[in-house]
């Protein structure tokens, strides 16, 4: 019997509501109110909360106050929120980090604020701000989203997931332990995971029996092709299983689907962006656009791009007073579209998410391939059971693979031709290696271009 469930949602949550404030429940029960209104309710309250953000950010951050020039931008501001909007530039990464000091507002005490970092898979991490306000909105997005799966924030989840922070053994043990009976989860290391530890996993979770599982999307493919490989299944059905921090693949769905026996479900967001979009059991990805403005716009030209065009997302998170960053660039591609969804919620909808955009390659002509495309091919090579390329210029790319054999696998010939079909002029050099280590945080990148575009 499961006791951490109703002393998590029945007396925990009362009492950091009464000692601390916390508010989550209180965003969650306000979350679940607005799925249910129409488009145009959502898209006005919408329009109303930028309005004040962007009135707030001229006034009082000095990385916007120079926008404000005669007056005309706060007219336009009171006026039409979303073309005032468009007056304000991009912010790529790589330019809020150069001054991230730009970007706090006047007045915000750094005392009270939480100091947040980016995973930095792709180079160097992100430092930024973040308020407790935004924490907990970005939370109950996350259950708003679990709900439409029966989920609550007491049930029991296991997590594959990467390892937090450098700890001591004696802090390890105090971090696994408020896990545990704090938040009634416990985790099994993304970054490490054994075959020959999986009689000794599935033990652990058997006797756990989580109503679901939460980890990135490559490390529960990972674990599920596994139980397949070993032929071990759960004797228990799970709610969901949510994966999270990566892109979703087709064939990840469906090995993660067949190990675990239940629905795979799709969260994206982003420590610097929120959760941004929840899958429905329709299986179209929600946007939370109570909580945040989205964009996407054509890589190149930045222009807003159509619904079913693939462009970069640009977030404005609608309810960050302390930091704003307005038209943030996460460095992800997406694709919006202009569908209702079957489950009847008239939250906007996600089509896809691509993937980063600095696993898009360029090449030697200046188009565009996904790295997705690679994963495609190689795929086909049933010797190969890992592989990374990595692009160093538009002329210049390296593939390593992992093989059974550690040589060629049979028919790679073919693979070649193909992959070089998708880079024509870009020089691809092959070589054979014992294993692809996954980043610090575990996740494990197959596409890298080490360029900007």
């Amino acid at each position: 019997m499961d006791l951490i469930k109703p002393f998590i949602e029945h007396i925990l949550y009362p009492a950091m509501e009464k000692k601390k404030g916390n508010r989550i429940r209180t965003y969650l029960e306000e979350l679940k109110q607005s799925q249910s209104r129409s488009r145009e309710e959502l898209m006005r309250e919408q329009e109303e909360k930028l309005g004040s953000l962007l009135l707030f950010s001229i006034h009082n951050v000095e990385a916007y106050k120079g926008l404000s020039g005669d007056g005309a931008l706060e007219e336009l501001i009171r006026r039409d929120p979303r073309a005032a909007l468009l007056r304000f530039p991009v912010l790529p990464k790589q330019v809020f980090k150069a001054d991230p000091d730009r970007y706090l507002a006047d007045g915000a005490d750094r005392a009270s604020l939480i100091p947040n970092t980016t995973g930095g898979s792709s180079g160097e991490p992100t430092h930024f701000y973040i308020d407790r306000v935004t924490v907990e909105h970005f939370e109950a997005a996350r259950w708003r989203g679990l709900s439409w799966s029966g989920i609550t924030p007491g049930s029991r989840s296991v997590m594959i997931w990467g390892n937090p922070f450098e700890l001591s053994k004696a802090e390890e043990k105090s971090y696994y332990r408020k896990e545990k009976y704090l938040k009634n989860r416990i985790m099994i290391p993304a970054y490490g995971l054994k075959p020959q530890a999986m009689a000794e996993y599935i033990k652990t979770i058997e006797d756990y029996r989580p109503e679901y599982f939460y980890g990135y999307a490559s490390a529960l493919a990972v674990f599920a092709r596994l139980m397949l490989e070993q032929g071990r299944r759960l004797s228990f059905t799970p709610k969901a299983v949510v994966s999270t921090s990566e892109s979703l693949f087709p064939f990840q769905r469906e090995l993660i689907g067949k190990a675990f026996g239940c629905a795979v479900i799709n969260e994206y967001g982003a420590r610097d962006g929120g959760i941004l979009a929840y899958e429905c059991p329709c299986g179209r990805l929600h946007i939370t656009c109570e909580n945040a403005l989205v964009e996407v716009v054509d890589q190149k030209t930045l222009e807003p791009a159509p619904a079913g065009q693939p462009g970069l997302i640009l977030v404005t998170d609608l309810n960050n007073y302390s930091m704003p960053r307005l038209r943030y660039a996460l460095g992800d591609t997406v694709t919006l579209s202009d569908e209702t969804c079957p489950c009847g919620m008239e939250l906007p909808v996600m089509n896809s998410v691509e993937g980063r955009e600095d696993d898009t390659f360029v090449t030697t002509e200046g188009g565009f391939v996904h790295g997705v495309a690679f994963n495609n091919i190689i795929k086909r090579s049933l010797g190969v059971t890992k592989f990374q390329i990595v692009q160093f210029a538009p002329d210049r790319a390296e593939l390593s693979l992992v093989t059974g054999e550690g040589g060629e696998p049979e028919g790679f010939a073919g693979i070649m031709e193909d992959i070089r079909a998708l880079l024509p002029g870009t020089e691809i050099s092959v070589k054979y290696v014992e294993d692809i280590p996954v980043t610090a945080s575990g996740k494990y990148r197959y596409a890298i271009r080490k360029f900007e575009l």
